[in-house]
């Protein structure tokens, strides 16, 4: 086996294996974090601090009865929750996750596919998980999971368009698609002496876009209308039972990951943090690479969790309000003024 193919099948296995343990470990880290916010224990009888208790989760849905309603649109029914967990297993393909290095006499690039539009290509994937839902909806044949399906189709339309300016601000200033340039350029220089060259210094306001618009994106509260409990019961799916409404809650909770993966690359130098020698064994610079990033994805997790425990959830027209009144003229601005500093070069 080729250095090459060796290099990218273990890329594939790293990234595939973080993010399926990317739910059991959230749900109870969200369980944890609902506990001590809210004054509670959480879960505490399953395994140590409760640790086991999602291994407890997947079993009960392993062997949880599985009903499908008898006026649904079986074929869209089942292909629904199927490719819930799509989007994300193939949005991480083109997130760089540490610096190039030699195996074997051969230059690695630590992401799965150099590609030149590589930004592109992840938000073209990730939108994908609008459809999902909408066929969750459509195909259960139930008014409240058709209300959820309608609401998730017009918050993507609202929030995708101001996180899209924001991450195209963020790619001015580098002149590039490639997610691993964009790391490259934060890694040079410092702002005011002292900061990192990170984006999200001079391009805070891009970020802060970007991160509600993040939150609207994966159906999280303050903006989680397409599930509303207090109203449509559980929303796009209501009507799902076992392993089926296991691949939603999977899904959620990847995209959530790889989300905040795109956040750390575009706005907090990716693999990159000051003070981190990236030189030395290969195998020793990939851990560090892929550690800080991992670090900095956590960061952002336990920041879903905590804003989920805290805020309330915004009423409907409150929602389409802020994605078309407020972030996209905000998004607008920040393009104009971030194209405009690139060209007098100041960025």
């Amino acid at each position: 086996m080729s250095v090459a193919l060796a290099a990218m099948l273990a890329k594939i296995g790293l990234w595939v294996a973080v993010l399926l343990a990317v739910t059991p470990v959230m749900a109870w880290v969200e369980r944890r974090g609902s506990a001590m916010i809210q004054d509670r224990l959480g879960p505490n009888r399953v395994g140590p601090l409760g640790l086991l208790q999602a291994l407890a989760d997947a079993v009960k849905f392993l062997f949880k009865e599985d009903l499908t309603p008898s006026a649904a649109d079986k074929p869209l029914y089942y292909l629904a929750p199927a490719l819930a967990v799509v989007p994300a297993l193939t949005t991480f393909v083109v997130l760089p996750f540490g610096p190039e290095i030699e195996v074997g006499g051969e230059t690695v690039k630590l992401l799965v596919a150099d590609v030149e539009s590589g930004v592109l290509l992840f938000l073209a994937l990730a939108s994908l998980g609008v459809y999902t839902l909408v066929l969750a909806g459509y195909s259960s044949n139930n008014k409240y999971s058709l209300l959820g399906s309608v609401r998730a189709a017009a918050q993507m339309i609202s929030y995708e368009l101001a996180l899209t300016l924001s991450v195209v601000a963020a790619l001015v200033p580098v002149g590039s698609f490639r997610l691993d340039e964009v790391v490259l350029y934060q890694v040079e220089g410092t702002w005011l002496g002292f900061l990192p060259h990170w984006n999200v210094f001079p391009q805070f306001l891009g970020f802060l876009i970007f991160l509600v618009a993040a939150f609207a994106e994966t159906n999280r509260l303050p903006f989680d209308l397409p599930e509303a409990e207090s109203e449509l019961v559980a929303g796009y799916h209501t009507e799902y039972s076992s392993m089926k409404f296991a691949l939603f809650f999977m899904g959620e909770y990847m995209a959530m990951a790889t989300l905040s993966a795109l956040a750390a690359t575009l706005f907090f130098g990716g693999w990159h943090f000051p003070g981190i020698d990236y030189t030395g064994h290969w195998a020793i610079v990939a851990l560090k690479g892929f550690s800080v990033l991992f670090a900095k994805v956590a960061a952002f997790m336990l920041l879903f969790v905590w804003v989920r425990w805290t805020f309330p959830r915004f009423r409907f027209d409150q929602l389409l309000r802020l994605g078309w009144k407020v972030l996209l003229p905000l998004a607008i601005l920040n393009l104009v003024v971030i194209a405009a500093l690139t060209i007098g070069g100041v960025l």
